[in-house]
C-alpha cells in the first residue's frame, strides 16, 4: 500500500472484508466505526484495492433507509443504473436514496476509501447482485 495513501486514512485499514469478499472484485478491508443498533446510524470505513470495486446492490427501504458515502482517501467511482459513473475524490460526499442500483470503488491505479454510512429506516435490507464486469469497468 502507498505510504502517502496510507497516512491519509486517517479511520484506518482494518481487516480484510472476508464476510463480504463474495460481493466485491478484488480485495476490500473494513473497519466499523460504531456499533450498529436501533435507529442509529452505522458507520464504517470501507478500503478498495486499486481496481476494487462492490457488484451492484441495492439498499432497499420502506421507510427512510438508503446510504451516505464521505469519501476519505484516494480516488473512486460511484454509478447508479443508467447514469454515467461518477469520479470520486477525498472530501466528495455521494447520498444514495433507497431503491437505486448502484456500485462504488477504487480506480484502477489508487487505492480508495470511504465512511459508508448505512441511513436507518424501516425494514431495510441490503439485496446485491451480479459483478460489475471487468469489460464495463475497463471503460471508465
Amino acid at each position: 500500500m502507498d505510504k502517502d495513501f496510507e497516512s491519509k486514512n486517517v479511520f484506518g485499514l482494518g481487516g480484510e472484508n472476508t464476510a463480504y469478499a463474495e460481493f466485491f472484485v478484488g480485495r476490500s478491508y473494513l473497519n466499523p466505526l460504531t456499533t450498529p443498533g436501533d435507529g442509529k446510524p452505522f458507520f464504517a470505513n470501507v478500503t478498495f484495492e486499486p481496481g476494487c470495486r462492490n457488484n451492484w446492490h441495492i439498499h432497499h427501504a420502506t421507510k427512510g433507509g438508503g446510504q451516505i458515502l464521505l469519501c476519505v482517501a484516494g480516488e473512486g467511482w460511484y454509478c447508479e443504473q443508467g447514469k454515467p459513473a461518477r469520479s470520486l475524490k477525498a472530501g466528495d460526499v455521494v447520498e444514495i436514496p433507497p431503491e437505486v442500483r448502484h456500485w462504488h470503488g477504487a480506480k484502477k491505479n489508487s487505492w480508495f476509501s470511504h465512511i459508508a454510512v448505512e441511513v436507518p429506516g424501516e425494514n431495510t435490507s441490503n439485496e446485491w447482485q451480479e459483478a460489475v464486469s471487468d469489460e464495463e469497468y475497463g471503460k471508465l
